[in-house]
């Protein structure tokens, strides 16, 4: 497969490094050279099996719709831009395009989830808190990620919710953690990222998944075929 990776920051690198190893063709280009999406024209979409987005909120809404709407196959792992979630669903069901998207390609991440879920559902009465930090150059804050563990936990009960605290530091890839808190006890779902890497795989493996279909999917809802 030929796969174009958006963004040459560090999880855009890692990505086109694991994307090599796994046997694909790899195009790189960054921001710089794609402004406001003019190097992604039909012509050079109908060369590739997928676009791989780790660019920025204010790059990736006019990627979306340039790949989109040219009918391509587009794996997002760039986050807050889901605002736009619902007008980028419509034009890929419009165009019978491909898209997958998700807060976190990690696989640990996405059973952290589910146990998050499991646990909001198990600890009413307690009081529910989540923290996440990464490194000093991320923009979004809270993370997407952090934000889909506050979404699951509301969806395990109308009258849960967790704040959360972020922190920007250091080169830290990502350090998720939910905290239920009672006055006997207190119990703990953490997840740090040693790497990117994870991140990376996760990505690759949802293009060569996504190549062969077409519709609007969420990573947390079709990893398990991937394992």
């Amino acid at each position: 497969m030929i796969f174009l990776i958006l963004g040459r920051g560090k999880t855009g690198s890692i990505v086109a490094d694991v994307a090599h190893e796994r046997g694909h063709g790899v195009r790189v280009i960054g921001e710089e050279e794609n402004r406001n999406a003019s190097a992604l024209t039909p012509p050079l979409l109908t060369q590739v099996d997928a676009v791989i987005d780790f660019t920025t909120a204010e790059a990736v809404v006019h990627n979306l719709r340039a790949c989109l709407s040219s009918g391509a196959k587009m794996v997002v792992g760039t986050t807050g831009w889901y605002d736009k979630l619902k007008d980028m669903r419509a034009l890929c069901e419009r165009r019978n395009a491909g898209l997958l998207y998700g807060t976190n390609f990690s696989v640990g991440v996405q059973v952290m989830l589910r146990l998050v879920h499991e646990l909001a559902i198990g600890t009413h009465g307690y009081e529910l808190s989540i923290s996440e930090i990464h490194h000093a150059s991320k923009k979004d804050a809270p993370s997407g990620t952090a934000l889909s563990l506050q979404q699951t936990v509301r969806e395990a009960g109308p009258e849960l919710d967790a704040a959360i605290t972020s922190q920007r530091e250091g080169d830290v890839a990502g350090i998720h953690e939910l905290q239920a808190r009672s006055a006997n006890d207190l119990i703990t779902i953490r997840h740090e990222a040693f790497t990117r890497r994870g991140f990376a795989e996760g990505a690759v493996r949802a293009a060569e998944w996504l190549s062969t279909r077409t519709g609007c999917y969420d990573f947390s809802d079709i990893y398990a075929q991937l394992l």
